[in-house]
């Protein structure tokens, strides 16, 4: 312990390339980043705008695209400032930051997809007391419960990680500090670190996932009873943009974080991170503005009268 000497930053390895391709990936990155944040930002304008998307789905939709702005803001910046000033470093302080910030903007993501899959199935398995049960003050319950839990779950890890010794400045095997690559680099004890990464880090993934496959077979269910010509596929249809960012949301996760040893790589995990941290938050205001008429009638409205403005 007398050898062990407490460090100030870390490395950060960064998207691998020559460096020609790193400002072809900066340039890359930073136009989707930009991206992500214009199409979040005209969700939640057009839905707060509009009286008709006033409801308990587009408040929930409105909650994720600030996530995913947040989610993608907590690890791309760092990685597009790195880029281009070819300082890969990052303070130990700013680190555990990072890492704070991105797992509960992460798991956030996960718990409103969820909380948005059980409002589909109550609006299409108990439409009569849909706005008994998503009542306002539920829909804020469900909102507080799912920053709290966040917050804590976290907490706990970035807690758990600056209880650790690191002995020498080493290299993280990331663009972004993330739980795993960082606990590689510790000469102190991490049985209790990797305990509580398997444990919560197993039920933020799989208990939302789970609920959410629950509401889904409910939701099936309840659209193959129906006897109305078209009224299966009408019904069906308002969960379409939700399973579409659930597919691409959970694929990436599990590709990242669920895979054996055996194929996993350190170039596989980054590329699956830089999908699900920028690539499915930059594709979310797409797959929700494109499939949904009411939320590109609100677009519309926003867009036009913007131009009014300027004009």
């Amino acid at each position: 312990m007398e050898n062990q000497t407490s460090i100030s930053e870390f490395f950060l390895r960064g998207i691998p390339g020559s460096p020609e391709q790193q400002q072809l990936f900066f340039g890359i990155f930073l136009c989707m980043y930009l991206v992500t944040l214009m199409g979040n930002v005209l969700i939640i304008l057009a839905i707060s705008s509009d009286p008709h998307l006033h409801t308990p789905k587009y408040f929930f939709l409105a909650n994720l695209s600030y996530v995913d702005m947040g989610l993608t803001s907590s690890t791309v910046t760092k990685m597009l400032v790195n880029i281009q000033t070819q300082l890969h470093t990052i303070s130990y302080v700013g680190c555990l930051t990072q890492m704070y910030f991105f797992l509960m903007f992460g798991d956030l993501d996960s718990f409103f997809l969820a909380v948005m899959a059980y409002d589909r199935y109550v609006a299409i398995c108990r439409p009569l007391h849909y706005c008994t049960v998503m009542s306002l003050r539920v829909c804020s319950l469900l909102l507080a419960l799912c920053w709290i839990l966040t917050h804590i779950v976290a907490l706990t890890h970035t807690l758990l990680m600056a209880r650790l010794s690191f002995c020498v400045v080493g290299e993280i095997a990331h663009f972004f500090c993330d739980i795993i690559p960082v606990l590689k680099l510790s000469c102190s004890d991490t049985r209790i670190n990797e305990l509580m990464v398997f444990a919560l880090g197993g039920t933020v993934l799989m208990v939302p996932f789970i609920c959410i496959v629950i509401s889904y077979i409910h939701i099936v269910s309840a659209v193959l009873r129906v006897r109305t010509p078209g009224g299966g596929s009408k019904a069906f249809s308002t969960c379409s943009s939700h399973l579409c960012v659930v597919c691409v949301f959970y694929g990436t996760l599990f590709s990242a974080y669920l895979c054996p040893p055996s194929i996993a790589s350190e170039d596989k995990d980054i590329a699956a991170a830089a999908v699900y941290t920028l690539v499915t938050p930059m594709l979310n205001p797409f797959i929700y503005s494109l499939r949904n008429k009411d939320m590109k009638v609100a677009l519309k409205r926003l867009l036009s009268h913007r131009r009014i403005t300027a004009s």
